[in-house]
């Protein structure tokens, strides 16, 4: 077994694509958190199965998360205070709780690329293209997509794997993303990995 298999299990170690989930581990206790949790309900239902579809084509997972304000936080910390019975998004955690060979990331701000290692491990990953998914569209998803925009990487925003509190900023989001940040925003269900691994090899 080699070094990177006994860290990451079976993550790939070398992808030109990335699955980025954006602050699904969340507790939703906060002002609006139950209408974000009733938005959120189907994207991560729709999440899992893409999830699971990139996994089967090898291609990674990065959890890039909030640390709630709390610097000496750690994932592990954050995934279990979410995923206890009295938080409010339980259901959403265990739906989409991470491998143990998924990579994470925390994140102190609204960009998962500002203060964070994400740029070093896409680097190591020797990623092109970013699949960006997860919560919320109008903030997180819009200030992490910027971010990788102006780094070049190719994007892509599942519409039906992201959530914003209001549907109206959703769609909003949305059509900036693609019209300013040249997202491709076509559902999961549309998207072939094995056609988006082919093009970026011969990109």
């Amino acid at each position: 077994m080699s070094k990177n298999e006994d860290l990451h299990g079976n993550a790939p170690d070398k992808s030109k694509v990335a699955l980025l989930l954006i602050d699904v581990i969340n507790d939703f206790e906060f002002e609006d958190g139950d209408k974000l949790l009733k938005n959120a309900m189907p994207m991560a239902k729709n999440l899992v199965r893409f999830k699971r579809k990139a996994k089967k084509a090898g291609i990674p997972v990065i959890y890039v998360n909030d640390n709630f304000g709390k610097w000496q936080s750690n994932f592990k910390n954050l995934l279990e205070h979410c995923l206890d019975k009295k938080s409010r998004g339980a259901v959403i955690v265990k739906l989409l709780a991470p491998d143990e060979e998924d990579y994470f990331v925390l994140k102190p701000k609204h960009s998962g690329f500002f203060s964070t290692t994400l740029e070093v491990l896409l680097e190591y990953l020797r990623c092109e293209t970013l699949i960006l998914t997860g919560l919320t569209t109008d903030i997180c998803i819009l200030f992490t997509a910027s971010d990788a925009y102006v780094r070049d990487y190719k994007l892509f925003v599942p519409d039906d794997c992201v959530a914003s509190v209001e549907a109206k900023e959703n769609e909003h989001a949305l059509k900036y993303l693609e019209r300013v940040l040249k997202a491709d925003t076509r559902a999961s269900t549309e998207i072939n990995f094995s056609e988006l691994k082919k093009a970026e090899a011969h990109a």
